[in-house]
């Protein structure tokens, strides 16, 4: 914790911290020591859910105050936390599991300590886009974490024909009341690619459900909460040479195209990297 100075008439006293602390997302052994003092520490704890938190908390024997922090009362809490965090008291932000600000409430408040010079502090722990991606099987060295889709099926339509050329692996969050259409959605827009559906991540019946997005879509059900991991688009062999392809990418360029924008143009029309081209033509080039 930060030690503050005792404030004497001249100065004013130092202003809190707040500390964004990751909870467990299943098993209460992911609780690090450090949270643990944290949330003892700090003068209140701002919780998705009090009801949920206080389970926790009552776990652990911490008896910090709390306050509610949801979607539909951002602003107002924020005031009152802010106005907390500038009298120099520190203040702990929770989820109902796992990370505070990933697809849960807090980035409100993050943008006003920000603006208030406080100082935010994040204390590590599970998060289940990381569980279910390292263990998927799937590519890892990149990724999109992409939390819920939509609940509307046009807009979540949308928002996956945007990622349809994406070339990494891409994490989602699902429900288990939409996990089914999602998949089927997926499959219709992305194509019958790898995926992996992960559920119940470190608690008693966690699992990893390994296949194609087809496939997984035809089961009768999932329970439980739940982590999709898509593979990205694969690169297509492309049916031009490499003398075509920097040809083509002349044309372009010709036309008035940048290099970038024919790279771009090239891609599309090959099924070739955008990157692999612009960078072989200005190879071709040196």
């Amino acid at each position: 914790m930060k030690k503050k100075e005792t404030p004497n008439p001249k100065t004013q006293p130092s202003k809190g911290n707040l500390y964004l602390v990751a909870t467990p997302i299943g098993n209460l052994e992911e609780m690090s020591p450090r949270a643990i003092r944290i949330l003892n520490e700090a003068a209140c704890i701002a919780c998705e859910d009090t009801r949920t938190s206080g389970v926790l908390l009552k776990h652990f024997g911490i008896s910090t105050p709390t306050r509610s922090y949801h979607n539909f009362n951002e602003e107002d809490s924020s005031r009152v936390l802010i106005g907390m965090l500038e009298e120099g008291k520190d203040i702990a932000l929770i989820s109902d599991a796992g990370y505070p600000l990933m697809s849960d409430p807090g980035y409100t408040l993050v943008q006003r300590a920000i603006e208030n010079g406080i100082t935010i502090i994040p204390v590590s722990g599970a998060h289940a886009a990381v569980n279910a991606l390292i263990a998927s099987g799937l590519p890892t060295e990149h990724y999109l974490f992409y939390g819920f889709l939509p609940s509307k099926r046009g807009d979540a339509a949308k928002e996956l024909k945007k990622l349809v050329s994406y070339p990494y692996t891409l994490v989602f969050y699902e429900a288990p009341h939409r996990i089914l259409s999602t998949l089927e959605l997926m499959n219709e827009i992305l194509g019958d690619r790898p995926a992996t559906v992960a559920r119940e991540l470190t608690k008693l019946h966690e699992e990893y459900i390994r296949s194609t997005l087809g496939e997984l879509a035809k089961r009768d059900s999932y329970r439980g909460e739940l982590v999709v991991v898509v593979a990205g688009k694969k690169e297509e062999p492309s049916q031009m040479s490499p003398e075509e392809l920097l040809q083509r990418m002349e044309e372009a360029i010709a036309g008035g195209m940048s290099t970038k924008e024919a790279a771009a143009a090239v891609a599309e029309e090959s099924g070739c990297s955008k990157n692999k081209l612009y960078n072989e033509y200005l190879k071709a080039k040196q």
